[in-house]
């Protein structure tokens, strides 16, 4: 007892304790605001983990290298993609022609760059156009549902069931034309099928979340909530999709370029350059080798490129 009361202060003892014994601590420098870690967007940490994937970003490289090659490769062999010489024919590659010459002695890299951009324009375009139409058809399918629903699917599966050769041989028949345009017109005809079914069933989903019901309460018009609300929240699947639709009409450009229903003369695709090559492949393979080459690694990029923008765009991966 005699030890508490040593150890008491009086109040008088206490005022003539002098201000300069004080420190506020913690009231100046707001350290209970500080986040422990930066905030990340959603955008931001998909491009982290898509950095993560090794195979994916070697696949991004590929394709900037292969489109950096269609831009400029042309230009960068000094040779005109239609200038002939007689005097080179059927030459092997050569430090004159780094791909050597086809059977009328063009120069096979200017050619292949220069069929690179039909083919790569065919692709990416086409994919893109199905990929619009096709969200806005599967967007406005699942927000009305019902009837709507049923009848646009409907028509979404009789398209689906007609061949796209047919389609292909009737339009270049009714326009008796064979362009890149008529192709790209055949080819998207029912190419945006898919990615409509596919962003109806995501939309579907979306359809019951309170941002759409509060939308609709405010009177936002559907079309409106469609476009601004529900579209953008499905834009790393329509991305993915996208991705993985570039290799399709690049391939279906070339099949058909192929069996002769493409890109004719004097303008080339790699098909049309595979499909020429062909018939001399037993003496100069070289011819085959190196439009056959391309395809493989567009395709092969465009593809591994997909499978990591749909691990990275995957909000559950979000660490």
């Amino acid at each position: 007892m005699v030890d508490v009361k040593k150890r008491m202060i009086s109040n008088q003892e206490w005022e003539d304790i002098p201000d300069e014994k004080f420190k506020v601590i913690g009231t100046d420098d707001f350290s209970g605001d500080v986040i422990a870690r930066p905030k990340v967007g959603y955008w931001a940490d998909a491009w982290r983990r898509f950095k993560e994937n090794k195979i994916a970003l070697a696949a991004l490289c590929i394709m900037v290298l292969l489109l950096f090659m269609v831009t400029f490769g042309p230009a960068i062999s000094g040779y005109n993609f239609e200038q002939m010489d007689t005097n080179a024919i059927n030459q092997a590659p050569s430090a004159e022609h780094w791909f050597g010459t086809d059977s009328l002695g063009r120069d096979l890299f200017a050619r292949v760059w220069q069929a690179g951009r039909v083919s790569l324009a065919i692709g990416i375009v086409g994919a893109v156009v199905a990929s619009v139409v096709g969200s806005i058809y599967g967007g406005i399918a699942a927000y009305f549902g019902g009837i709507v629903d049923d009848i646009m699917m409907r028509i979404v599966e009789i398209l689906l069931s007609i061949p796209y050769l047919i389609i292909v041989i009737l339009i270049s028949v009714v326009t008796d034309s064979k362009s890149m345009g008529t192709m790209m017109l055949a080819l998207t005809l029912t190419g945006w099928c898919g990615i409509a079914r596919l962003v109806r069933g995501q939309m579907l989903q979306l359809k019951s979340q309170e941002f759409v019901l509060a939308a609709g309460a405010l009177g936002v018009s559907p079309i409106k909530t469609i476009m601004r609300h529900m579209i953008p929240n499905t834009i790393g699947l329509i991305i993915v999709a996208i991705t993985f639709d570039i290799p399709g009409y690049i391939f279906s450009e070339a099949f058909l370029s192929y069996i002769g229903l493409g890109i004719q003369p004097p303008n080339t695709s790699w098909g049309a350059l595979a499909s020429a090559a062909q018939q001399n492949f037993m003496f100069y393979p070289y011819q085959l080798f190196f439009p056959a080459l391309m395809i493989a690694l567009t395709m092969l990029s465009f593809t591994l490129l997909g499978d990591g923008l749909r691990d990275a765009l995957d909000p559950k991966l979000r660490k």
